[in-house]
């Protein structure tokens, strides 16, 4: 008897177990909905290869399904809950952009159906704030690639000024390697620099900050008219950045265009009086050393009046009258005729650097104006007969 009790109660735990399966199985799978729809584009055509993002908000999970030739999506297996829907197309350089963003909630064990018609959107106005987005994440996009063209810019630029400083301790005979470095890194700051440009707009602000580092690029190949070019149009950008006018008035100087390099190196002063020494004696030393004595003169003048300190500028002014001095003639004789100040320029630069460099060339300078001060013979047959005699 109690054997057949067991056999019945077992026979029916298992009718029980099976029919509580069958009623479970719905209820299970009832927890999950399926969302479909088709997306279409700004025509109203059926959108393929759009990409909608389907989050859960509640437990961050997300599946991502793509639309078919017809636009048509489907994603299956989504537990009911609060989603956000983020769909993402390709622009026509095949990057991918947000198209539209948005939310939705799911009943357990549905099949709602989700359609996105951007024309449609578009005419209600309800994709501006995702073109506004879009746009931020295109300009975040060219910003980073501005920045690496801009930092490779940068980097050959260091390279540049670290071949020039090699060159200054290479012997002349071992110099052509070392150019070559130059214009090559010059060459890849001028490349990569100018990519850069390409990537921001006309009127940008830091477009004046990449053309600046494009003119040193062109300084350090030594192409004094591409420089200018290039401040030029940094200060049509940003016309109060008193470096740029400096940077220019050097260039132009160098090309020998004095009169728009005295006007360039004004403007800076004007920016920037507090450094108008050193930008007067940037003028004369520039024109110094392309030889332009004379043009020299007036700005070492500026700069020693402005900065009576600086030993350099004195010995650069008291050369540069020295080299640009008249001579008169004198029977026989020519007499050099001393420009007011040459000696006193040599003695400040003595006086402020009496056992340096400057003070040794300015030492030698006035030695050499005292040998010249007895006068040059140049009457012809006077030369002094030969003391050598046979034996």
């Amino acid at each position: 008897m109690n054997r057949f009790k067991t056999i019945r109660t077992a026979a029916l735990f298992a009718v029980f177990a099976g029919a509580l399966a069958v009623w479970m199985a719905p209820a299970a799978y009832a927890q999950n909905s399926t969302l479909s729809g088709t997306v279409s584009d700004l025509e109203g055509m059926p959108y393929p290869d759009v990409t909608l993002m389907i989050k859960n908000i509640e437990t961050s999970k997300e599946m991502d399904v793509t639309t078919d030739a017809k636009g048509h999506y489907s994603a299956a297996g989504l537990p009911g809950g609060t989603y956000n829907v983020d769909i993402h197309g390709k622009d026509k350089d095949g990057k991918d952009m947000l198209l539209y963003q948005a939310g939705l909630k799911l009943t357990a064990g549905t099949q709602p159906t989700f359609d996105v018609n951007l024309k449609e959107l578009q005419a209600q106005g309800k994709l501006a704030a995702i073109e506004a987005i879009r746009k931020q994440q295109e300009a975040e996009l060219s910003f980073q690639q501005l920045k690496v063209h801009y930092d490779a810019g940068t980097a050959a630029i260091d390279q540049l000024r670290a071949a020039q400083a090699k060159l200054a301790t290479t012997p002349k005979d071992q110099q052509d390697p070392v150019k070559a470095q130059i214009q090559q890194a010059g060459g890849t700051a001028v490349t990569e620099l100018s990519a850069a440009l390409q990537l921001e707009k006309p009127d940008d602000p830091n477009r004046s900050i990449v053309l600046s580092r494009l003119g040193e690029a062109y300084e350090g190949m030594g192409k004094w008219p591409e420089a200018a070019d290039t401040y030029q149009k940094a200060i049509a950008v940003k016309p109060d950045t008193a470096a740029n006018y400096n940077n220019l008035g050097n260039d132009l100087a160098k090309e020998g265009k004095v009169d728009e390099a005295r006007a360039a190196y004004q403007k800076y002063v004007d920016l920037n009086p507090q450094d108008a020494a050193l930008a007067w004696r940037n003028f004369g030393t520039v024109l110094y050393n392309s030889n332009r004595m004379k043009e020299s003169i007036e700005p070492l003048q500026k700069a020693t009046t402005l900065d009576p300190k600086n030993a350099t500028a004195w010995l650069l002014l008291g050369i540069a009258l020295v080299n640009t001095m008249e001579f008169k003639t004198e029977g026989d004789k020519i007499t050099p005729v001393i420009q007011p100040g040459t000696i006193e320029a040599y003695q400040h630069a003595i006086d402020l650097d009496p056992n340096g460099p400057i003070g040794a060339q300015a030492k030698d300078g006035l030695a050499s104006l005292q040998a010249m001060g007895v006068g040059i013979t140049t009457k012809v047959g006077d030369a002094p007969k030969s003391t050598n005699k046979k034996k």
